[in-house]
Order: structure tokens, then C-alpha cells, then sequence
């Protein structure tokens, strides 16, 4: 099992995620998020996908991303939906777990 938790920043609606992959290629997950559009996801689309339709695109399509275009509200610089693609992508062996960050340089 992956787990993961995205922190998108000022809205301060966090997102835990949970991958569980048996075969690297069907993956379930579990979503717990303060943004009810994340939560609705699984409802809409499932809980269990095929991680290379999920995770091996271009950046921005699939289906999360094709579900976020439509329900999520306009905030293009969400991380919630990078995040549990990632989470997928190291539960099925498709990258490593390192952690990911954008970080502000504040000049003086």
C-alpha cells in the first residue's frame, strides 16, 4: 500500500490518498479529501482503475485529469490531482517514492 498526502496550499483543503496494487497494473484507491470535488471523484469515475491508463499520458489527460477539467473548481495550479497520480504511480512501480515540492524564493 502508498500512501500519500497532498497539501495544495492556501485553500487548506488537504488530500489523503491511498494506492493498493496487487498485479502493478489494476490499482485501488481511496480518497479523503477537504475538497469535495476530489471526494466525488471515486463516486464518478470508481475506485479501481488501470494505472497505465491513469499514469502513462501526456501530462494532463486521462481520466482524472478529463474529470478535474469538468468538476474542479478554477484553480489550474491544483497539485490534488498530480498527487494521486503519483500515489499510483509508485504503488504500480512506475516511479519512485520521492517526495515532490514547489517551494517560493522570496528576493530581498
Amino acid at each position: 500500500m502508498t500512501k500519500v498526502l497532498i497539501q495544495p496550499g492556501p485553500c487548506g483543503l488537504d488530500t489523503q490518498v491511498e494506492a493498493i496494487s496487487e498485479d502493478g497494473m489494476e490499482v485501488q484507491v481511496k480518497i479523503a479529501s477537504g475538497c469535495e470535488p476530489i471526494n466525488k471523484m471515486t463516486e464518478a469515475l470508481g475506485d479501481t482503475w488501470d494505472a497505465y491508463d491513469v499514469c502513462l499520458g501526456k501530462p494532463g489527460t486521462g481520466p482524472l485529469y478529463e474529470y478535474a477539467a469538468e468538476k474542479l473548481p478554477g484553480h489550474a495550479s491544483c497539485p490534488a490531482i498530480a498527487g494521486i497520480i503519483k500515489c499510483i504511480e509508485v504503488e504500480c512501480k512506475l516511479a519512485l517514492p520521492k517526495d515532490a515540492s514547489i517551494t517560493f524564493i522570496k528576493e530581498e
